[in-house]
């Protein structure tokens, strides 16, 4: 079993006690076993953190791979429009080259900028070409296709029947959740209840609680959205999947941000998580999701940065910042302090995903999913007495990120990802957009 040893390390646990150590972390095939300083050197790999900090790999839950490509292609619109006008018709004319182009520049962006596990969501067709660039980009993944068989002004080629979907759904799930040694793990992802009929969410239901998977879906995110849901079944988004039978632990709500007060004691009672998207919401000027209010009341957060046509990147640093400087505007400055922030960043996704058991922390016994973060520079001094927390996630930056391990494997070292040839997808990206420009009627 290969063996790597990381020393000299600044460690930021994120353990249950928030411990900050200096010291060694030893990895023996994928998982941390020994935490402590001065180490035996025995191991076939030694990375010399220098003084470093080494925190966990960020868990982003809320990315749509399938997206990256139309980055500046849906700027300055609200989200139905957002959906209807610019992304719908994109996402119709994708085919199995461009998802799969579009997956991997996303894998880049996101190991380049420490995230180690996402929560994604795919377009209806091609989800198999996502799941073929995750597992060679290295990344670990939650992910589905999305599902939609309802809706006004949806492109012919993302209307779906209902069982036709289900059954796609269940195919995919058969052969890829597990995947690429357990890597990849499959979710139902019924797009929102605006493209859903009920047959299909009662649908998802019952084969997520068979296949014991979660269900990942946008609620709440626009007032335009919940009033074609109130119109359509009679109730605001929660109250409805609740009534289905959908609200359970397994339910992660993208979102969440025009919530009344029966939404969240649904959410709280249920056990539903919630994924915070800081700027798509700004972007798409959609609202300001109420965190504080929703953390007060246990309801595990995590954060995630959207697709990159409504934020414009996948940077993990941008959305801490901004998670904690969007509710100081509201709640004042001791709102969101930058503890909490890098907590919901890490354990708080872990928990989102139900997985706080194996990622989201730097403790013995959890899978070796790291980054190591370079403090020497400009912009994140001094360090003399100055609280770690404050440098990593009000001053540290994307570009200071300079080693990723993810499965014990080293997937970016120097700032350099090691999985993607970063040129042949730079230029594949851009000639497998310009084939799906000319798909557009």
């Amino acid at each position: 079993m290969a063996a790597t040893l990381i020393r000299n390390a600044i460690i930021l646990t994120m353990n249950s006690n928030s411990e900050i150590l200096a010291g060694d972390v030893l990895i023996e095939g994928n998982r941390i076993v020994k935490i402590g300083p001065g180490l035996a050197d025995e191991s076939e790999s030694v990375i010399d953190a220098g003084g470093k900090a080494l925190l966990p790999g960020f868990v982003q839950t809320h990315i749509h791979l399938c997206q990256t490509l139309f980055r500046g292609r849906a700027d300055d619109l609200e989200l139905i429009d957002w959906l209807r006008r610019r992304i719908w018709p994109l996402e119709a004319v994708h085919s199995a080259d461009s998802v799969y182009y579009s997956a991997l520049l996303g894998i880049g962006e996101l190991i380049r900028s420490g995230t180690t596990t996402i929560l994604d969501m795919e377009t209806v067709h091609h989800t198999e070409s996502a799941f073929e660039a995750i597992k060679a980009g290295g990344l670990r993944a939650v992910s589905g296709k999305v599902m939609m068989d309802h809706g006004t002004e949806v492109p012919k080629p993302l209307q779906e029947k209902t069982e036709e979907s289900l059954q796609m759904s269940v195919d995919l799930l058969e052969k890829w959740n597990g995947a690429a040694g357990g890597r990849i793990q499959y979710a139902f992802c019924p797009r929102f209840v605006v493209s859903c009929t009920e047959e299909l969410l009662v649908g998802v239901r019952d084969l997520s609680a068979q296949y014991g998977v979660r269900v990942h879906t946008h609620a709440s995110e626009n007032r335009d959205e919940i009033a074609i849901v109130e119109a359509e079944r009679g109730m605001r988004n929660v109250v409805y999947l609740d009534h289905i039978g959908l609200a359970r632990p397994n339910l992660i709500l993208a979102h969440s941000i025009w919530l009344d007060e029966e939404e969240k004691r649904i959410i709280r009672e249920r056990g539903v998580k919630v994924t915070h998207c800081p700027g798509s919401n700004m972007k798409l000027a959609s609202g300001m999701a109420e965190i504080p209010d929703l953390l007060a009341r246990g309801i595990p957060v995590g954060i995630g940065a959207d697709g990159a046509p409504c934020n414009n990147n996948l940077d993990m640093y941008q959305e801490m910042r901004l998670t904690a400087f969007m509710q100081k505007v509201q709640h004042g400055p001791t709102a969101m302090d930058a503890r909490t922030v890098l907590r919901m960043a890490t354990m708080g996704g872990a928990e989102v995903l139900g997985m706080e058991k194996e990622i989201g922390s730097v403790e013995v016994g959890k899978l070796a999913d790291l980054q190591l973060l370079d403090l020497e520079d400009f912009h994140v001094y001094p360090s003399y007495d100055t609280d770690l927390y404050s440098r990593v996630v009000y001053a540290a930056t994307r570009g200071d990120v300079d080693t990723v391990l993810i499965d014990g494997e080293v997937v970016m070292s120097g700032k350099r990802v090691l999985t993607i040839d970063r040129e042949q997808t730079l230029r594949e990206a851009d000639r497998s957009l310009r084939a799906l420009l000319e798909r557009l009627p």
